[in-house]
């Protein structure tokens, strides 16, 4: 599938530069009533007190940013700037400023993203999902939507990651009773019904994330982890699985041993070899 050349991850404001280079009749005002939300929006959820805070600022000030809109065939369609489109009709408002262009499906999904990224206004469960849409929806490479979105592709890919948590820690995730530092330490862990038990008493007892990583550290009773390791070899596991953000294992036998690193797919393997700082596989 054809991409876009060029990236957007240098900023949104840049755009809305190139815009206004043209003239000022580029921004128009627009009926709300004829404008709609993406069904595909990564922001799924939207703060009703800030949204009411931002309205009656509209509603005294006005809109002071005009959106970006794209053209239906029965009005328009919202790329950037949802959350104002939202308090603006709050607002009472009939029309509102924007910024109408003509975009590919690929293109308005990216924008909309980086939108969201640069404002932080994604959880970490909505960017992620985000992420997996662009790689599913749209064929992009790990590496090519990093270039598009300003991300490294090792962010990328551990965030994506957090979705294979079981349903539980996600919700726990979203309702701000686990960071992403917890979620991505529970990966380490072999099993689903583990990962939720740690994942409860996170939740119950407000455990920092350095707490959890001792507590995984301890809690391996079903994959027979050898007690016989040395406080330094259980450091060194925990330093490069932060590193790797991958499980590592170490091994000792009579003399020497091995080192054993988890990887789920092609694409997780790549990532670690980027880290380590091998060439690519392929």
């Amino acid at each position: 599938m054809a991409k876009p050349e060029r990236g957007l991850g240098r900023g949104l404001d840049a755009l809305f530069s190139e815009e206004h280079s043209v003239g000022e009749k580029q921004v128009a005002e627009i009926e709300i009533k004829l404008i709609h939300p993406r069904k595909n929006q990564p922001r799924k959820n939207f703060d009703p007190q800030l949204l009411q805070e931002l309205s009656e600022s509209i509603r005294e000030r006005g809109v002071l940013q005009p959106i970006l809109l794209r053209p239906l065939d029965k009005g328009y369609q919202i790329v950037a700037g949802e959350r104002r489109w939202r308090a603006a009709k709050m607002a009472g408002l009939k029309t509102m400023p924007a910024l109408v262009r003509e975009m590919g499906d690929a293109e308005v999904a990216e924008i909309s993203l980086i939108e969201n990224l640069q404002r932080d206004d994604l959880s970490i469960i909505e960017e992620a999902l985000a992420y997996k849409n662009m790689i599913e929806e749209f064929d992009y490479r790990q590496d090519i939507l990093s270039q598009k979105i300003g991300k490294s592709r090792v962010h990328i890919s551990n965030t994506i990651r957090l979705l294979s948590l079981p349903q539980e820690i996600i919700t726990l995730l979203e309702n701000k009773q686990l960071t992403p530092g917890h979620a991505r330490a529970l990966l380490r862990l072999d099993s689903d019904a583990a990962q939720i038990k740690a994942a409860r008493s996170i939740a119950d007892g407000k455990l920092s994330v350095r707490q959890v990583e001792e507590l995984i550290r301890f809690d391996n009773k079903d994959t027979g982890k050898a007690q016989s390791k040395t406080a330094e070899e259980v450091d060194l596991e925990e330093r490069l699985q932060k590193h790797l953000g991958s499980k590592v294992e170490f091994k000792r036998r009579r003399q020497g041993g091995t080192i054993e690193i988890t990887y789920f797919n092609n694409e997780d393997l790549e990532r670690i070899l980027e880290i380590i700082g091998l060439d690519n596989i392929n």
